[in-house]
């Protein structure tokens, strides 16, 4: 995975945009994964651990009607969290993770159930590879197996995002993912 990271910073670097990371299910795995690679602090401005639904609403600005409604496992969930790590840490870029690691399901929704999302800059309908992505996932294995897949997944998501915008790639599908084996 450090070679994905590695990739993500380096992209980010060149293009002298900085990242922000929302995490729940994941506890501060992706943080740890991207400050593991010397010169991080060149793109990465900080990440937020909200695990708790409330501080979702709270510091990052998930909508809490939607919170209310559907709990804090859900696609547009992932994608305010994204959005709103981004506005509040002022970076050029946001990603999130939102899920069910396990034991037990949660909000209605089995474990291995996860979103994960990125939000940049530019308008998502213009085709310039900006604004905002959720991927669905559906992940098997135990609880660590789900959280590690999540890590890997947002970066991958990321990394997919600037490297399209990078070519001028098409933009990616919604994926969705089976982990583990």
């Amino acid at each position: 995975m450090s070679s994905e990271v590695a990739d993500v910073l380096r992209l980010l670097t060149v293009r002298r945009e900085t990242l922000a990371v929302a995490e729940s299910l994941t506890g501060g795995l992706v943080a740890a994964e991207i400050t593991a690679v010397p010169g991080a602090s060149r793109a990465f401005r900080g990440s937020v651990t909200a695990y708790a639904t409330e501080l979702k609403r709270e510091l990052l600005g998930v909508d809490g009607t939607l919170l209310a409604a559907h709990g804090a496992v859900h696609p547009q969930v992932a994608a305010q969290m994204a959005a709103g790590v981004r506005r509040a840490l002022g970076a050029d870029w946001g990603i999130a993770t939102t899920g069910v690691a396990g034991p037990d399901a949660q909000d209605g929704q089995p474990v291995g159930t996860v979103f994960v999302a990125v939000d940049g800059p530019g308008d998502p309908d213009s085709g310039d590879g900006g604004g905002r992505k959720v991927s669905s996932l559906r992940l098997n294995g135990d609880r660590a197996e789900i959280r590690m897949e999540s890590v890997r997944s947002v970066l991958a998501l990321l990394l997919q995002e600037l490297a399209g915008e990078q070519s001028g790639n098409e933009r990616a599908q919604d994926t969705e993912q089976n982990g583990g084996t």
